[in-house]
């Protein structure tokens, strides 16, 4: 595998890093006061793999950090140098009559407020955490010993389906890129109907004949926050970066189109989402919404079945009832596949989104920021060929609400007709199969394809209203574990690698993990910092090109590889032309 050795620092906002750096640094942190006192202007060292908390940063440990509605201090992070803010509220709980209106203030506090402990988590299916509608809180990591130094900005959103998820998750552990000099921030924000409910009477009320993006506009507040406060932490207001996985890569996405969040983000990061505006896999996926009209109805459907006639009633349902909505699927959309997105997702709702992806490309109206995206080898119904026969021998079961794994002919031909209609034959001639278990590969080849190819295709739509750089990855690197062979670069893998957080720690990371995890995010780091991923010992991670139909593959290995044959993109173009944008 092509992996990095070195680094090389060069001007502007921040460090630009290689892996020799990373892992080399390590064996400098004994230098004491004189290599911390540095801080400001070097990133703090760090090491690959999630660890017991090391001493944090002398200065802040001593020194409280102001935000607008109070003293914080916080504890040592994972990684040495970087202290941890934890739970710090950016908007008022959303519980009673805030509940379904847009977050307001955090109240103030006295004193010094012990930022020690993660918030609770939004409401959502399963146990073992703490959850509340007081759940508008953020997490920060830092590496600055001073509150002037100004480090590049990583706002982080959380996947799930809008519908699970937490900023606390100890998978978005943000020490290593502190340790790289980024400020990390993870936040919180509402979730399934409690964070997209939408009914006439919210639309009337809200004083913009919209209603059902709370969760959104929990997403804007907490730039906001960061906007005003994160200079304290020595973060830089004007060096935002927004990143998210899935349904975070899809609020991502959404607030590139956002005119609420226009100005809040110079970058952005999507992860397994981005997809061509007339893919039909972006109806399920993290960028799936709902119109207006059709949203207002689900809503008052869905309060009706709760015996609710009024707002006050609605907002007098304890929490616990409400959240049943969090496993609930919108069984009208047709995806051309069995998956179906979440019941309660944004809305265009003519207010926070007044159009969808197509109409905010086709007038130029996205915010022109530096974007970088991709998706996984192992997602969106791929799975490692080594699976197919362990599956079949063993009967593992399908997946509700999944494509299937029991792939056969007979299936493989009858979704093509299906999906593809008149364009059928075409596919089956690309995709050719004979057997069942051929007809899984071949399955499997077009869905990556397919990826692919609309990654791309989206990338040429973005650039056309952006000035700013595009560039677009495929991961392909399996991680340990009893089921490696069976799941692969499955949805999220990526996740600990770019944070460089192996997480969690007894999983069997080898060396080869921690390169990988070294390589990505040192990528990251630098993209944050200077909207460029590349670095001296780095790969080349080119932009995208529109005379060039290639997507960088990293993970596995790294550098450009064709997003398909010639035919089969000519083929994905022109049946995505026959579908209706999204």
């Amino acid at each position: 595998m092509n992996v990095p050795d070195h680094h090389s620092s060069r001007p502007g906002n921040g460090p630009v890093w290689g892996r020799r750096d990373f892992l080399g640094r390590t064996a400098g942190v004994a230098a004491g006061a004189a290599f911390v006192g540095a801080l400001a202007a070097e990133p703090a060292s760090a090491s690959q793999t999630s660890a017991e908390p090391a001493s944090a940063s002398p200065a802040f440990e001593a020194r409280p950090v102001r935000t607008e509605s109070g003293l914080v201090s916080g504890v040592p992070g994972s990684q040495h140098g970087v202290t941890a803010y934890k739970g710090i509220p950016y908007a008022a709980s959303t519980a009673g009559e805030n509940r379904w209106r847009a977050p307001r203030p955090a109240p103030a506090w006295r004193g010094v407020r012990k930022a020690d402990t993660f918030g609770d988590a939004p409401p959502q299916a399963g146990s073992g955490f703490a959850m509340s509608e007081d759940c508008l809180n953020l997490n920060v990591w830092t590496g600055a010993a001073k509150a002037d130094a100004r480090r590049p900005v990583y706002v982080w959103l959380y996947g799930g389906g809008f519908s699970g998820g937490m900023g606390s998750d100890p998978l978005f552990d943000g020490s290593t890129l502190a340790g790289k000099g980024v400020v990390v921030v993870t936040i919180n924000y509402r979730l399934g109907a409690l964070g997209f409910l939408s009914t006439p009477e919210l639309s009337q009320e809200s004083g913009h004949d919209a209603s059902g993006n709370y969760g959104l506009l929990d997403q804007i507040a907490a730039l906001k926050w960061v906007r005003r406060n994160i200079r304290a932490f020595g973060g830089d207001p004007d060096q935002v970066t927004v990143g998210g996985q899935s349904a975070g890569a899809g609020s991502t996405d959404l607030l590139s189109i956002s005119p609420l969040a226009s100005g809040l983000f110079r970058r952005a990061v999507a992860q397994s989402q981005v997809r061509f505006p007339s893919d039909p896999e972006l109806r399920y996926l993290g960028t799936s919404h709902r119109k207006k009209s059709v949203a207002e109805q689900q809503g008052a459907s869905y309060a009706a079945e709760h015996g609710a006639t009024t707002l006050a009633e609605l907002r007098a349902l304890p929490w616990q009832d409400i959240n049943d909505a969090a496993t609930l699927k919108d069984e009208t959309v047709d995806t051309g596949t069995v998956a179906k997105p979440p019941l309660f997702r944004p809305v265009i709702d003519g207010w926070v989104l007044p159009v969808n992806y197509r109409e905010a490309y086709e007038r130029r109206v996205q915010s022109d920021v530096w974007y970088l995206a991709g998706n996984n080898l192992d997602e969106s119904g791929a799975v490692p060929e080594t699976a197919f026969a362990y599956w079949r021998e063993e009967g593992y079961p399908d997946r509700p609400g999944a494509p299937p794994i029991h792939v056969t002919l007979d299936d493989y031909v009858s979704a093509a007709q299906r999906k593809f209609g008149a364009l059928a034959d075409e596919f089956l001639a690309l995709y050719p199969a004979g057997t069942d278990e051929e007809a899984a590969l071949a399955s499997n080849d077009a869905v990556r394809d397919n990826s692919r190819v609309s990654t791309y295709l989206w990338g040429e739509e973005w650039s056309r209203g952006a000035d700013r750089p595009v560039r677009t990855y495929f991961w392909t690197h399996r991680p340990p574990g009893a089921d490696h062979d069976l799941r692969g670069a499955y949805h999220g893998s990526e996740i600990a690698y770019f944070f460089g957080n192996l997480y969690p720690a007894d999983q069997g990371w080898t060396d080869t993990d921690r390169k990988v995890a070294d390589t990505m995010s040192s990528y990251l780091a630098n993209y944050i910092a200077e909207g460029d991923p590349n670095g001296r010992g780095l790969p080349e991670w080119p932009v995208h090109d529109s005379g060039s139909p290639t997507v960088m593959e990293v993970g596995e290995h790294y550098g450009p590889i064709r997003v398909a044959s010639a035919p089969k993109t000519d083929f994905w173009k022109r049946y995505f032309a026959t579908q209706d944008a999204w």
